[in-house]
């Protein structure tokens, strides 16, 4: 492992652990009697914000990588049955981590969003969407961004200039994406608390004069291209590089942390794998601005 990586394990575990401290009620539920695990929800969190750096989307690859190189890091490792419960049970865990590393970055308080969509594919035969234990919850959808059908679920993000998610949720693939950004606002209203008028730069689909309604009600300035038929909107100056900068969002995410390689069979998985994906790029973010990096999304310190 490089020192920058190390270093940002350092500081994440060390966050966490502070995090975990202070509200204790952050950490999975388990019985008060009974043996206390050897490796820490900290630890855990670390562990798994590592792997999804170093490009592991195999539990069992990334456990044997760390029993034979991160033993001085992690002393008491699992085997990968009780690493995969475990990591299950941390959903809430490792979305309250992402929210308070994005929240103690400088580029929280940028009052431009970008918001958008991306497929996470969760299979491919016929079979697979029969049986499989995400069918129903998971569907067949299309992307226009690469001409193609999938059939799994869509990673909603609103993120800032630099990059940094600002709010995230997971989706079938046919899901509107209006309806689901609105949803996701409404569950965080801490969000437009700190960001009382934010300026939101979207595509063509999230349209309609009932929409934008809810998004101004919410103090939500919206800005999009004009669909066909309608007269020119403002700000379509900016929208092409600014398209651009989504869309190298979403390329981060599908090149360098192996977003539609996550290995996921159920919900849960599928749940906790995402949010792990999301978390590795916070942290990135994060330890980048409190390093003082002059490219905060880089990740490329890291992924080796």
């Amino acid at each position: 492992m490089t020192t920058e990586l190390d270093t940002l394990a350092t500081a994440l575990y060390a966050r966490v652990d502070d995090l975990l401290k202070s509200a204790p009620e952050l950490a999975p539920w388990r019985p008060r009697v009974g043996f206390a695990p050897a490796l820490s929800d900290a630890e855990l969190v670390t562990l798994a914000v590592l792997s999804g750096l170093l490009g592991y989307h195999c539990e069992r690859r990334w456990l044997r990588y760390a029993h034979a190189e991160l033993r001085g890091m992690f002393p008491c490792l699992p085997q990968q049955s009780g690493y995969g419960k475990r990591l299950r049970k941390s959903i809430a865990l490792v979305a309250a981590v992402i929210r308070v590393l994005a929240c103690d970055t400088s580029l929280w308080w940028d009052e431009v969003w970008v918001a958008d969509s991306t497929p996470v594919e969760c299979g491919r035969s016929m079979e697979t969407a029969r049986r499989s234990a995400l069918a129903g919850w998971a569907e067949y959808g299309y992307c226009a961004s690469h001409s193609r059908y999938f059939w799994g679920l869509r990673l909603h993000l609103v993120c800032t200039l630099g990059g940094l998610p600002v709010l995230f949720a997971l989706s079938g693939a046919k899901a509107d994406e209006r309806e689901v950004l609105l949803g996701m606002l409404a569950t965080a209203p801490r969000v437009l608390a700190d960001h009382p008028h934010p300026t939101l730069i979207a595509d063509r689909q999230f349209y309609g004069r009932a929409f934008e309604r809810e998004l101004a009600a919410g103090g939500v300035r919206l800005l999009r291209p004009a669909r066909a038929g309608e007269a020119e909107r403002p700000g379509a100056s900016v929208f092409k590089p600014l398209r651009q900068t989504i869309e190298s969002i979403n390329q981060t995410f599908k090149a360098q942390l192996d977003l539609e390689r996550h290995g996921g069979r159920t919900p849960a998985g599928v749940i906790v794998r995402i949010f792990v994906k999301v978390l590795a790029l916070t942290a990135a973010i994060w330890h980048n601005d409190h390093t003082g990096q002059p490219v905060k999304r880089s990740l490329t310190r890291y992924d080796h």
